[in-house]
């Protein structure tokens, strides 16, 4: 008789505005393995709360506009849970549908069964659809990791927002950046420590409705890349400064 796998992953969803995507997402979602899915509410003025909620999500509110405050809020919630109910492993997945959802037994198995602290799912590998991703975002996704590989040795083909990563593992990482840059963040500080590292192809598709707080407008599209560029060189300076005067 085939066991029952250990729910040991909780899902985070930032969402804001999402209210005709999340639904689709909630559906797509596998069950095994995962113990609860939490939406993040980053301030959304239309119905994303209310269809989470009546698909079983646990919704947390973040306090502040941005998505990388959204994922906050949400690590916040895991760390006030009791001790027995903390995940050993946690899934950021975006609320658009542009993901599939389908696809994060893949992206959680090597945390699951290799040992890998962090695993990326690499729209790159997995030949995005045409047109779900513009040239500014393919450009980032090229130059991004590139730096990451001079500065640091380790190599990522993409900054995709569909990505596990061991629950202590994030802790160690002390995630802070308010908005573009979380992904980059955590890939960056991930290579600073060492961290067992993987990627795995995902699909990836135009969103179902709504529209891109990044690649929507010119200014989130210059925002999101200089702010991603930026804090590769700033998180950099700061690594080298610290071990020079230690």
């Amino acid at each position: 008789m085939e066991k029952t796998p250990k729910k040991r992953i909780y899902v985070l969803i930032p969402a804001y505005n999402e209210e005709a995507s999340l639904p689709l997402v909630l559906a797509a979602l596998p069950k095994a393995g995962v113990r609860a899915v939490v939406v993040c509410n980053n301030g959304s003025t239309d119905r994303t709360a209310e269809v989470a909620e009546n698909a079983g999500a646990v919704i947390v509110n973040a306090e502040h506009r941005g998505y990388g405050s959204a994922c906050l809020a949400g690590i916040r919630y895991l760390q006030g849970l009791p001790a027995s109910e903390r995940p050993e492993i946690v899934v950021f997945l975006d609320g658009d549908y542009s993901d599939y959802p389908e696809d994060l037994p893949n992206v959680a198995g090597p945390v699951l069964n290799d040992g890998k602290d962090l695993v990326i799912g690499s729209r790159m590998l997995g030949n995005p659809e045409p047109g779900a991703m513009t040239l500014p975002q393919r450009f980032g996704n090229w130059l991004a990791p590139l730096l990451i590989r001079w500065l640091y040795g380790y190599r990522f083909t993409d900054l995709g927002p569909f990505r596990a990563i061991r629950w202590e593992s994030l802790l160690a990482l002390d995630m802070r950046d308010p908005n573009y840059g979380w992904t980059v963040e955590m890939q960056v500080k991930a290579a600073q420590q060492g961290l067992a590292c993987a990627e795995v192809p995902v699909r990836y598709r135009k969103r179902a409705g709504g529209k891109s707080k990044v690649s929507g407008t010119l200014k989130g599209v210059l925002l999101a890349g200089w702010k991603i560029i930026a804090l590769i060189f700033i998180l950099y300076w700061n690594t080298a400064n610290h071990n020079r005067n230690n």
